[in-house]
């Protein structure tokens, strides 16, 4: 356990190296590129200020990732497992998933400003859309690659559609629906933090990231573009702590 902790470290020291070097070297200019010290501080200064706390933007940024996961898994789950379990319905629903699938979810901005404005409904509508189209694909994908021979060991066995479908079917899926809902998970914050850059807020990451950038405020940019790695690093770390717990036979 402590080789592997010693090996998680190597590669943010590294970057942290070629960092100081290039600023001390000044191969980048300082405008772009502030040396790692000068970020430290900016940092430490932001998220202790009494107002506009960098922790404050941190934590309205996780609020509407939550909300825009936790809505796309619970509509895109039902869905996907309908899609892979049921044929008619999915002849029925695969042009219209395969379509809007292939529609990045940035292009759609114009269409979700019109119906629900600028606030906080219209980003988590949109980190919403995106997360809940990966989950659908991957929940049907994984009712539809569930292992045969053990679907035909419970059929000869005489179990129920419903032990079927709970004993048998979903244990096989829960492996892929995990990976659809951790990929939908990195992808919500992704359009969180791209969609509080360009639709009107007044707090977030995204807005932080932004309005530094445009007034030259470097150090601050980076700041906050060190939160937003920060926030993906631990919501990613909490869900695979989670995936283990229940879905501990994956692999087995």
């Amino acid at each position: 356990m402590k080789q592997r902790s010693v090996y998680t470290i190597i590669a943010p020291i590294l970057i942290l190296l070629v960092w100081l070097i290039s600023s001390k070297l000044n191969m980048v200019s300082s405008l772009f590129l502030p040396s790692p010290e000068k970020v430290a501080i900016e940092f430490f200064r932001l998220i202790t200020l009494s107002e506009g706390n960098l922790l404050i933007d941190f934590l309205i940024t996780a609020i509407r990732v939550f909300a825009a996961f936790i809505a796309a898994c619970t509509l895109g789950i039902p869905v996907g497992l309908l899609m892979g379990y049921f044929k008619k319905v999915y002849d029925s629903l695969e042009f219209v998933v395969e379509f809007f699938r292939a529609i990045p979810p940035t292009a759609l901005f114009p269409l979700f400003l019109l119906f629900f404005g600028i606030g906080d409904l219209a980003k988590i509508s949109i980190a919403f859309w995106g997360g809940f189209l990966i989950v659908i694909i991957n929940s049907m994908y994984g009712i539809k690659n569930a292992n045969k021979l053990r679907i035909k060991a419970a059929v000869i066995m005489k179990a129920s559609k419903v032990s079927l479908f709970t004993k048998v079917i979903l244990p096989e899926a829960m492996p892929q629906i995990m990976a659809g809902m951790r990929t939908a998970l990195s992808l919500t914050l992704i359009l969180i933090v791209v969609v509080e850059m360009f639709i009107g807020t007044s707090v977030g990451l995204g807005h932080r990231i932004i309005n530094a950038q445009l007034v030259y405020e470097t150090s601050e940019m980076y700041s906050a573009i060190i939160m937003a790695g920060l926030l993906g690093f631990f919501l990613n770390k909490m869900f695979m702590i989670l995936e283990r717990r229940f879905v501990h036979w994956s692999g087995k």
